[in-house]
């Protein structure tokens, strides 16, 4: 088991490696980070102000039964898509006819599944014991076709290391969605604007994708040898996939059934909350990260020294994450959404682990894709499975709703570490280095937490406050969150406080030139 030395966890010790158009690696990843942060940032307030407007134009009901009648799509998506996706990114000979043989699979698939999901729509009327519910899974069934068809030029950008791909693709589609969902809810089409607003936002993904991609198909030749490779190294992905969907589509029949719509509306809504932080890790970090451990996998201190600052950056801004929902969650929800979803309020408090954990998994995950070792992940779906269905059957029993939250939250933190120690069965990286990456960021969380806390619940009060109050309240929580933080970082965690005033600088530095960086692509 080696060690790194100072040098090689620098990251011009990346710069080796070249990225496209002769870009160093380290250059690509930045590029991407940046170009993915501003993109991430806009797409927040978007979906911030779209899912506003709903909570306050439709009820927690209306969103439950949305919820259950995208069950089916969201669970046929998987197949779809088949892991092919990720083979291709991570390939690195005879890519064109991998290109061809992949999209020809998908778009098979698409068909395939649509048909699939629309012939099972009555079962899902019948478990929720909602004709409306039954409804939505039919009509959302075509939805699987159109995906189809934007895998391959998705996965061609994004071995690219695409800047287009994140400041165009990623906004359009958040806009498009909130355009038509909202207004469409505002002249009373209830849980049907959601279902237009689907559609609506994934033909625009399709439409952009092919729009800025140089691919096209006809240029390959496709194989069936080749699909077995690509098959092989994607299956685990798959069966990772549909444990993920499993778990998803139990939580939603559950709480849906077990508790009631409002419920799952209250659960669903407030998973979205929580998954903001989830989705920048994965959007700022991972989506950049897999291709680059893909390139230096090869190269196992370069690996170790990637992965072990990859993971720290995870942790640094999920702990904050977890500490914000946990003392600010409910007061957010109510100034946010209103009175009517206060019910939200304590999902998400009670998912504030889902951060922590899916930062340790998205990073340990890219790695092992990145090695090829996909066969790991098996042992991750089993986890995330069997862990996850047996804490919520649980919890739900002995704390309803928030034990439903609960369940999420143990589960991804188990599964996180998990996935932490399979890592370790693809590259040289010791525990005391894995400790050395997660552990101080968590003191310096909790301190700012219990600060948090105690201005929140005993000064502030924002949730009593009108909505101007209110919201400067809520920012002045940011503020006192962030100062805490940071100043505790500094105690627990001295270089990476440093390393991150750095690195905000460079990223800022990034934004302004993304502009420029878009015309060299062109």
């Amino acid at each position: 088991m080696s060690s790194t030395t100072p040098e090689e966890t620098d990251p011009a010790s990346w710069t080796v490696e070249t990225g496209p158009s002769g870009r160093s690696l380290m250059s690509s990843i930045g590029r991407v980070a940046g170009a993915s942060t501003v993109a991430l940032l806009f797409c927040e307030l978007v979906s911030l102000a779209q899912t506003v407007a709903l909570a306050r134009l439709l009820t927690p009901a209306e969103i439950g039964i949305f919820v259950a009648g995208t069950v089916l799509t969201t669970f046929f998506g998987t197949f779809v898509e088949g892991g092919l996706r990720s083979g291709l990114i991570q390939r690195d000979t005879d890519v064109a006819d991998a290109a061809e043989t992949v999209f020809r699979v998908t778009l098979l698939a698409g068909i395939v599944m649509s048909i699939g999901a629309l012939a099972a729509a009555p079962v899902i009327g019948a478990i929720f014991d909602s004709t409306t519910a039954g409804l939505v899974a039919a009509a959302t069934s075509g939805v699987l076709l159109v995906y189809s068809v934007a895998n391959v030029p998705e996965a061609m950008l994004q071995r690219e290391f695409s800047v287009k791909r994140r400041l165009i693709v990623g906004p359009a589609v958040a806009v498009s969605y909130a355009t038509v969902a909202v207004s469409t809810a505002a002249l009373g089409w209830g849980v049907w604007s959601m279902v237009a607003g689907t559609y609506v936002s994934y033909i625009t993904l399709v439409v952009s994708v092919w729009t800025i991609t140089s691919w096209r198909p006809g240029r390959g030749r496709a194989s069936f040898a080749l699909w077995r490779e690509l098959a092989r190294y994607g299956a685990p992905l798959v069966l990772g996939m549909i444990g993920s969907r499993v778990q998803a589509a139990t939580e939603a029949v559950v709480v849906g059934r077990g508790l009631s719509a409002s419920d799952l509306g209250f659960f669903r809504y407030g998973q979205r909350i929580a998954r903001i932080p989830a989705m920048a890790i994965i959007e700022i970090g991972s989506v950049a990260l897999f291709p680059a451990f893909s390139r230096i996998a090869k190269d196992p201190d370069r690996l170790v020294s990637a992965y072990l600052r990859a993971l720290q950056w995870a942790t640094i801004g999920a702990a904050a994450c977890s500490g914000l929902m946990i003392a600010a969650g409910t007061p957010a929800v109510v100034v946010v959404l209103g009175e009517p979803w206060r019910g939200a309020g304590p999902v998400v408090v009670a998912l504030a682990g889902l951060s922590l954990g899916k930062a340790f998994i998205c990073v340990s995950e890219e790695i092992i894709k990145g090695c090829g070792r996909t066969g790991l992940l098996n042992w991750y779906t089993l986890t995330e499975v069997g862990v996850g269905l047996a804490l919520l059957l649980v919890f739900v029993g002995f704390f309803g709703l928030v034990g439903a939250a609960l369940s999420v939250s143990i589960t991804a933190i188990v599964v996180g570490i998990v996935v932490m120690a399979l890592a370790r069965r693809c590259i040289p990286v010791s525990l005391s280095q894995l400790a050395g990456a997660i552990l101080p960021p968590l003191p310096a969380a909790a301190v700012a937490t219990v600060v948090l806390w105690l201005f929140e619940h005993h000064l502030a009060h924002s949730d009593t406050h009108p909505t101007l109050a209110a919201v400067a309240l809520l920012a002045l929580d940011a503020l006192v969150f962030a100062a805490a933080y940071l100043l505790a970082l500094g105690v627990f965690a001295r270089s990476a406080t440093t390393d991150l005033v750095g690195t905000v600088r460079r990223l800022v530095a990034t934004a302004v030139r993304t502009r420029r960086d878009i015309r060299v692509d062109s």
